[in-house]
């Protein structure tokens, strides 16, 4: 008998996505979705633990998994569902906020660092984690997808877990970080040093999925580069040059040595505009593809069916939790 193991993951609709969630994430994803039953959720509620406007807020969800599913993640393969439509994950959320310590929460990186940034932080911030865990552990989730930043996060919910599981019975599936060795990191087009994120301040270093061809084009024209004018791939000398060259090969599925070779003696100028014309269709044929979804019935269903599937799961688990709990009428002998 084959065991299929379960993933999932979340995006915070906060921003837009961009050609790095794009390479870095999202086509991992869509390779991932061939092996594991996969969970894929908008996790609408943590991006409440700062203000949001409201329908901003609204919009950007619907656009997220329009664009998700337009760039290759599979409804048929994959639950897709809105975290805020689940409402027994938050209610054991604070289950699990009730057996975890305050010193391990407040330990967290995220919640240090973004403390400090704001002395009138929510609560929301500090159990943060807790409700991720309760994201994870309500299907029994055996791996999530997350970059070496985020590992923490998964490590605070086997932890929670483990604690849940030996003071009251076993319950939770203990998960495993899923590190992603083989996505290409893309680097922002004008500081080529750091990654491309859709929270940057400069949008000019960023190309997000929902750019006009246009405006790809001009951004990809003008990426920082160096003045030796020699196309190849050396992160360390010569990182805006790399960096170009990993979006073109992630792009065409060309090695980076082979696209090295056709440029050998070509200009930057020359260069630039091969992957702003890569770039800029690539792109447009997704868009082409979200547009047809974004308004539709379609969208619609496919959330009523992740949500239906999510919501029964996450019900099993809270009520076994109560059992353990004892916070039912009805107990186990």
């Amino acid at each position: 008998m084959i065991i299929i193991k379960k993933i999932i993951t979340g995006l915070k609709p906060t921003g837009d996505l961009t050609l790095g969630n794009y390479i870095g994430s999202i086509k991992q994803m869509v390779l991932m979705q061939e092996e594991y039953e996969s969970y894929i959720f908008v996790a609408d509620l943590h991006a409440l633990t700062i203000r949001q406007d409201p329908k901003e807020l609204n919009d950007r969800i619907r656009k997220f998994i329009a664009m998700y599913i337009a760039c290759g993640i599979d409804p048929n393969k994959n639950f897709i569902y809105i975290q805020s439509e689940n409402e027994y994950i938050p209610a054991m959320s604070y289950l699990l906020e009730c057996s975890t310590p305050f010193g391990e929460a407040s330990r967290m990186i995220q919640f240090k660092e973004k403390s400090k940034q704001n002395a009138n932080f929510s609560v929301g911030l500090l159990t943060y984690p807790i409700l991720m865990a309760a994201d994870i552990l309500y299907c029994d989730a055996d791996y999530v997808p997350v970059g070496i930043d985020q590992k923490q996060h998964v490590e605070i919910a086997r932890n929670i877990a483990e604690r849940f599981n030996k003071y009251y019975g076993n319950t939770f599936n203990l998960p495993q970080p899923l590190i992603n060795e083989t996505g290409t990191k893309i680097k922002d087009l004008k500081d080529p040093t750091k990654k491309m994120s859709k929270s940057e301040e400069n949008p000019q270093g960023v190309i997000s999925l929902f750019d006009s061809p246009e405006v790809i084009t001009k951004k990809i024209l003008k990426a920082t580069t160096d003045s030796d004018n020699n196309i190849k791939y050396d992160p360390e000398n010569k990182p805006g040059i790399s960096n170009l060259l990993n979006i073109a090969s992630s792009l065409t599925n060309m090695p980076v040595k082979e696209i090295e070779k056709e440029f050998q003696g070509k200009s930057y100028s020359e260069f630039k505009k091969y992957v702003a014309d890569v770039t800029a269709n690539h792109i447009s044929n997704i868009q082409k593809k979200y547009n047809e979804l974004i308004n539709s019935e379609v969208l619609d269903d496919i959330l009523n069916q992740g949500i239906e599937k999510s919501r029964k799961l996450a019900f099993e688990k809270y009520e076994l939790m109560k059992k353990r709990l004892g916070v039912t009428r009805y107990i186990e002998n």
